[in-house]
């Protein structure tokens, strides 16, 4: 049985096992110990900074995503944006990125969000082909930039 539900403090551990378990499978560093505190102080501290999402698979957990909002001054609407979606790879193909979509479109609807944005690896073909399954449109006119702090 596939259950996705919002992370808590509680399930810290979890929460961070399955980031370092994203981090593998990209072949990026783990998140330093001061990242780790980081990331619980912002997903679950005084000022939250974004939500989590942990999916099971009956009780085991087998996947995660984080969300937050941003902003469309032309659509005077915030979007919700998908930082992380992120499925243990031998859960995949079982519904569940379906159904963690379900759970956040169904989350940006009630926020009221015009529009739900994410990026993706060009090398990550396996997640490229579920998004087009899914219709969403890949946006060829925008470029992706950013500076490091």
């Amino acid at each position: 049985m596939i259950h996705i539900r919002p992370a808590t403090k509680k399930d810290s551990k979890t929460f961070l096992s399955l980031i370092n378990a994203l981090a593998d499978y990209e072949k990026l560093k783990r998140p330093t110990r001061s990242a780790k505190q980081r990331l619980l102080e912002d997903a679950f501290g005084k000022r939250k900074r974004f939500d989590a999402f942990l999916a099971f698979v009956n009780d085991k957990p087998v996947g995660y995503a984080i969300i937050f909002e941003t902003y469309s001054s032309f659509l005077a609407k915030p979007t919700l944006y998908l930082e992380d979606i992120f499925i243990l790879e031998e859960y995949r193909r079982f519904g569940i990125g379906k159904k963690f979509f379900d759970v956040l479109l169904k989350d940006a609807r009630k926020r009221k969000c015009g529009r739900m944005e994410w990026t993706v690896l060009d090398w990550n073909l396996p997640a490229i082909n579920f998004y087009d399954k899914l219709g969403a449109k890949k946006m060829k006119e925008w470029l992706l930039y950013r500076i490091v702090l």
